[in-house]
């Protein structure tokens, strides 16, 4: 965990049950509820157990290969917005075909920085850069891992 939190006592919520869609037989079905179970940068919980991601945020249109996600941070200035984005970004860059088009980004009006982080977010090469760093990748990669002592 990181020191001198941000948010030091975010609100923690209940994991919801998944619905059940019809695109959840195909390839993206797990995909969209592992979105979900990422874990946050600073805490030992999940980005759903933050609301931070919700089901509903995650848009798949599988007939123009396109995912959307809209993610809201704790706080308006939650300096570790673009490291979920990020977390997001690779998930889904790992587990989709690639053909897919994917946009992260941050809910209307709820950070600070809205604009630059979907600006950084949604730039194949500064997402590249951001890749290439070795701290930076382990970070996202503890985030991705599928195990974090909250099941």
């Amino acid at each position: 965990m990181v020191s001198g939190l941000i948010n030091a006592n975010p609100v923690v919520y209940e994991k919801k049950e998944r619905r059940v869609q019809d695109y959840a037989r195909q390839c993206l079905s797990n995909e969209k509820w592992d979105c979900i179970d990422i874990k946050d940068p600073e805490h030992p919980y999940s980005l759903e157990e933050l609301k931070v991601i919700t089901e509903d945020a995650i848009e798949v249109d599988d007939n123009h290969s396109h995912v959307r996600v809209t993610f809201t941070p704790t706080v308006e200035h939650c300096s570790m917005a673009t490291v979920i984005g990020l977390c997001l970004r690779v998930k889904l860059m790992r587990s989709l075909p690639s053909h897919y088009k994917v946009d992260i980004r941050v809910a209307p009006g709820t950070h600070a920085t809205e604009a630059a982080v979907n600006k950084q977010l949604n730039d194949k090469e500064r997402v590249a850069a951001a890749l290439e760093n070795p701290n930076l990748l382990d970070m996202v990669d503890e985030c991705l891992a599928p195990s974090y002592g909250n099941e």
